[in-house]
């Protein structure tokens, strides 16, 4: 690993947090600012700039050789352009452009978030030491990235991996992707909340709907409440097994608010994994919550830009 020190980026819905990381994945400097999601798209870049003009304030700035930014997507990382959907002002904005013109002319590298996850569980989580791994982010959306022999894939766009929008019920309900019964749509937690609503379940006096307050009712036994985590569990393991069979993963990494669930998830999660899992070069297959905390999306970030520095270590 690299001793050179990268900038990295986390750019979502709600915020955009930037740091200074060197060749372990620490944090030396960092700075944060709340995303103008509602606003037009420079806007939205002024906020990225203010976290970028923060951290070259920092004595460290002068040694970062790279900077690498993991977007809310869809991302195109060969166009070097964003359209994140939670930030309407941002449609095909080029960021990498943008961000290299602010910085210097560093060398930029874009992934969609999802992928950063990914980054981050196999360099520093739970999928260090896996060659071929999936990682999943289970939150309001479902998104997701690969490693393919011990490198991070993240396809041409940077978007490989987007396991959320695998269909896995044919006749599903619509989703706002266009395609129908996709994962997301029966596994992010505003859709398991949905469908804990839809079928009785009421929320406590303090009127929390969320799937963390559905994730508490199961373990107090709802039977409700625990029949939406177990349908989406069902949908996680139809798409976790369509992974595996089609580039044999050892490991599926779940993290995100959903993931960390607990039991409520894992137990029927793997219990279905093991019905839909059957060839037997998938068997194997592990799943697992994710290790690496709220840092993830900027640790991932400098994963991918230290990846991009000329003699990187094969491994991050």
């Amino acid at each position: 690993m690299h001793t050179d020190l990268v900038a990295a980026l986390d750019i979502g819905g709600t915020k955009i947090a930037g740091a200074v990381v060197d060749g372990h994945g620490t944090i030396l400097v960092r700075a944060q600012r709340p995303t103008p999601a509602r606003e037009d798209g420079d806007t939205v870049m002024r906020a990225v700039e203010e976290v970028l003009g923060e951290l070259t304030t920092s004595p460290l700035w002068g040694r970062a050789r790279a900077i690498g930014i993991g977007s809310a997507g869809p991302v195109d990382a060969s166009a070097g352009t964003v359209s994140p959907v939670n930030v309407p002002g941002w449609r095909d904005f080029p960021l990498v452009e943008r961000v290299r013109a602010v910085s210097g002319g560093l060398p930029v590298e874009l992934i969609g978030d999802g992928v950063a996850i990914t980054a981050a569980e196999h360099w520093q989580g739970a999928a260090r030491g896996h060659d071929n791994a999936l990682c999943m982010v289970v939150s309001t959306g479902v998104g997701g990235g690969l490693v393919l022999n011990g490198r991070l894939h993240p396809g041409p766009t940077g978007n490989a991996g987007h396991i959320g929008h695998i269909s896995v019920d044919l006749d599903g309900d619509p989703c706002p992707c266009g395609s129908r019964g996709c994962v997301e749509r029966l596994a992010s937690g505003p859709n398991i909340a949905r469908h804990a609503l839809e079928n009785g379940w009421r929320p406590g006096p303090d009127g929390d709907a969320t799937a963390a307050a559905v994730a508490a009712a199961a373990r107090a036994g709802d039977p409700v409440a625990a029949a939406s985590f177990e349908r989406a569990a069902q949908a996680l393991a139809a798409g976790i097994a369509a992974t595996a069979t089609l580039v044999e993963i050892d490991i599926a990494v779940v993290g995100g608010g959903v993931g960390k669930a607990g039991d409520v998830l894992f137990t029927p999660l793997r219990k279905a994994l093991a019905d839909y899992a059957t060839l037997s070069f998938v068997r194997r297959l592990t799943v697992v919550p994710a290790r690496t905390g709220t840092d993830a999306g900027l640790v991932g970030a400098a994963a991918a830009a230290l990846a991009g520095l000329p003699g990187a270590a094969a491994g991050v």
